[in-house]
């Protein structure tokens, strides 16, 4: 039961971490897969092959240099939600051990999907805020927080999975939040 829990706070913290930057977290599955750090799913350990891990890195390489181009990196979160959305489901499925197949899909999806759709939405907001207050001036310090938060987070997902659950619940906490004041500006 235990790895089931773990497997869970594993999928859950590199679902938020799709949130800010889809393949981060992939390549970084892909790699701890690679190298024999994490058993995946039996039909998902193609992610934790060679020409997967070399895709993956290409990927994440581009989309990370994309993110300071002015004006894509607008255009980039605009496909980024529902992409973040399919890729924090199949990161929580790809992970999650020892439940039946319904009760696994019913999880990527709320917790995986749900958890980095959020995140996603938020950091496309926030980036969108950016461009309109800075004329996208401050876009390269919102990819570089963005980007570092990624890797933080699928780095502490990957290695203390329990703990990338605590920080999963105080982003979640600042989005509520700068939802909340984005709200009552608006109005």
């Amino acid at each position: 039961m235990s790895e089931t829990i773990i497997s869970i706070c594993l999928g859950i913290g590199l679902a938020a971490s799709v949130g800010f930057r889809v393949f981060v977290p992939l390549f970084a599955l892909s790699l701890t897969a690679y190298l024999g750090g994490w058993e995946l799913n039996e039909s998902w350990q193609w992610i934790g092959s060679l020409s997967a891990l070399i895709v993956l890195g290409v990927a994440t390489v581009v989309e990370i240099c994309a993110y300071y181009i002015p004006y894509v990196d607008n255009l980039l979160d605009s496909v980024a939600i529902p992409l973040a959305a399919i890729a924090g489901t199949a990161v929580m499925v790809s992970t999650v051990a020892d439940l039946s197949p319904v009760v696994t899909w019913a999880l990527a999806i709320i917790a995986g999907g749900g958890t980095a759709a959020a995140v996603a939405g938020t950091s496309g907001a926030a980036r969108l805020t950016s461009t309109a207050t800075t004329g996208g001036v401050a876009n390269p310090v919102v990819s570089t927080v963005e980007t570092g938060t990624a890797v933080v987070m699928s780095a502490i997902s990957i290695v203390f999975p329990v703990i990338a659950i605590f920080l999963v619940i105080i982003i979640v906490a600042v989005i509520f939040r700068f939802y909340k004041k984005f709200k009552s500006r608006k109005a």
